[in-house]
């Protein structure tokens, strides 16, 4: 799964693409409808995205995402010292007991196929 945050023409939202095994993309694109930081974005996004593959049914999930702040917080490289993004933190690490394997990685925003949802829109 990809996921990306961002600023749009009309506020904010949330990109997210799933790629199976079998190379079948699946798009979603989610509205934000309070005002938020891009950090909180990022997070709602990735949220978002873990109860989507939890409602398919998925149990592994490779993860990737170019907010280096949310996948370093997320992997406990580094800590939340804002309240709110402690909060969402806790809410990923919840999530991730529904998966029989889940992994986060950082990757460059112009390989980020979750910002492309986003372009798109």
């Amino acid at each position: 799964m990809y996921f990306d945050g961002s600023l749009m023409k009309t506020g904010t939202g949330a990109g997210l693409v799933f790629v199976s095994p079998l190379g079948v993309y699946m798009r979603y694109m989610v509205r934000i409808h309070f005002s938020s930081s891009n950090n909180v974005d990022e997070y709602e996004a990735l949220i978002n995205g873990l109860y989507i593959a939890v409602e398919l049914g998925i149990q592994w999930l490779l993860v990737q995402g170019d907010s280096q702040l949310v996948i370093n917080q997320v992997m406990k490289e580094s800590s939340c010292h804002n309240a709110k993004m402690a909060v969402y933190c806790r809410e990923v690490g919840q999530l991730e007991d529904k998966f029989d394997g889940l992994e986060l990685n950082h990757n460059l925003r112009r390989l980020n196929i979750g910002d492309l949802v986003l372009r798109l829109v």
